[in-house]
């Protein structure tokens, strides 16, 4: 009866590991396309911040299912201690690694306030120079989606922007790019004088906007994600003690 038992759990979790061994193969397989596609694909998700940021998690989070399914799959059907040791190790680690991010986003909750990004686009965003990280990621933020400033244009006033650039009011990244009428379009936008041609939506409603969206969504995922590799946990540690 024991031997039953046994050999039902290891091919319960071979069949287990090896849905996740085939969806980090999937994930693996379109990060890698995207970003080797001779048809130009690769240039359409590089002009798009958030899309490129993306391509780069589905690849991280398609090599980690790959390792765990593989480690999965090779640990029971194969019976071996020291792989189903190392996957338990493993999605141990990761579960702690999620329990620990989220109690971090807990704690420092307070510095994702308006007011907090509001201070620090004062005191740190510079405008167009691209070398420095923090501006950088503002413009791609901007830019993405179609907002300026954390609550609006006016975020800009009395800004480290404003000392640097005097006679721009709100940088090119505020500007919308579509229906520009050419240069005097930009100049107008950034002086003050076109509004029309500039984003009025500051973006911290923007993400709120976009992002509620899918919050529901991301909740239920992650409880599921968290009872599968409870799951996958249970069944590594009774397959392992039940091995000889």
């Amino acid at each position: 009866m024991e031997g039953d038992c046994l050999s039902c759990m290891k091919y319960l979790m071979f069949i287990f590991n090896f849905f996740i061994f085939l969806g980090g193969s999937f994930l693996l397989g379109v990060g890698v396309w995207v970003l080797l596609d001779p048809m130009g694909f690769r240039e359409i998700v590089a002009a798009n911040p958030l899309l490129f940021t993306g391509v780069y998690v589905i690849l991280a989070m398609g090599g980690m299912l790959f390792l765990l399914g593989f480690l999965g799959c090779c640990g029971a059907i194969r019976e071996n201690k020291c792989l189903l040791l190392f996957f338990f190790m493993l999605i141990l680690f990761i579960f702690l690694a999620e329990l620990a991010a989220a109690i971090l986003a807990f704690l420092f909750r307070e510095h994702l306030t308006r007011e907090y990004f509001s201070r620090e686009l004062k005191r740190h965003y510079q405008g167009r120079n691209n070398s420095d990280v923090f501006t950088s990621t503002w413009n791609a933020i901007m830019t993405t989606f179609d907002c300026c400033g954390v609550s609006g244009p006016e975020d800009f006033e009395e800004s480290l922007f404003r000392l640097l650039s005097p006679n721009k009011l709100v940088p090119e990244a505020c500007c919308q790019r579509n229906g520009y009428l050419g240069d005097v379009s930009v100049e107008q936008c950034v002086s003050g004088g076109g509004v029309a041609f500039r984003h009025n939506k500051g973006c911290y409603s923007a993400m709120v906007d976009y992002f509620e969206t899918y919050i529901y969504t991301a909740g239920a995922l992650a409880i599921v994600v968290l009872t599968i590799e409870l799951f996958a946990m249970v069944f590594a540690m009774c397959l392992f003690k039940g091995i000889q």
